[in-house]
């Protein structure tokens, strides 16, 4: 199954079936007892992962940072501002020349369609950090913690307390 995943976009959960979420959350829960065992894992050494944040971030940021550098990669940080977006450069532009320089795409926006039009122009990956629709991300870390907790996923009932909407809309 692992190769059903090599230069797939992480759009939304939607893109991928029930069995492929269960093989992301395995993978998931193995990484993570590794990390917590702090037994070396650089299975993405020699790589470098762009990360774009338009929307504000703390632990998003942090999270993937870490994580890329666990991983063995390398990480590139910048916000539209920081780029020549602001200077009314095309996405299309934009996401050639990331696409030209690094693995993948790490991006936190405001929309969905700006996520799917990196993931239009882009050969590597293009991961979605958030966007007004949807959380894919925290959708699956919430997943991997309801079943380290209940031992399964599928029939439960969940109630979710806080801000709704880009959580819910991907759970």
């Amino acid at each position: 199954m692992r190769e059903r995943f090599r230069g797939r976009d992480f759009l939304t959960l939607m893109d991928y079936t029930p069995r492929e979420i269960e093989y992301i959350l395995d993978v998931s829960a193995e990484l993570k007892r590794m990390w917590m065992r702090r037994e070396p894992h650089e299975y993405l050494k020699g790589r470098t992962i762009a990360m774009i944040f338009e929307k504000h971030s703390t632990r998003t940021r942090f999270s993937f940072q870490a994580a890329i550098a666990h991983l063995g990669a390398q990480s590139f940080y910048a916000t539209p501002a920081q780029m020549q977006l602001a200077r009314g450069e095309p996405i299309k532009d934009t996401a050639r020349i990331i696409d030209r320089y690094c693995d993948a795409l790490v991006i936190r926006t405001y929309g969905q369609e700006i996520v799917e039009e990196y993931a239009e122009y882009m050969v590597h990956p293009v991961i979605n950090a958030l966007t007004d629709l949807t959380h894919p991300c925290q959708g699956l870390a919430d997943m991997l913690t309801i079943r380290e907790h209940k031992g399964k996923i599928k029939g439960l009932k969940l109630a979710y307390v806080g801000d709704p909407w880009n959580v819910c809309q991907t759970l």
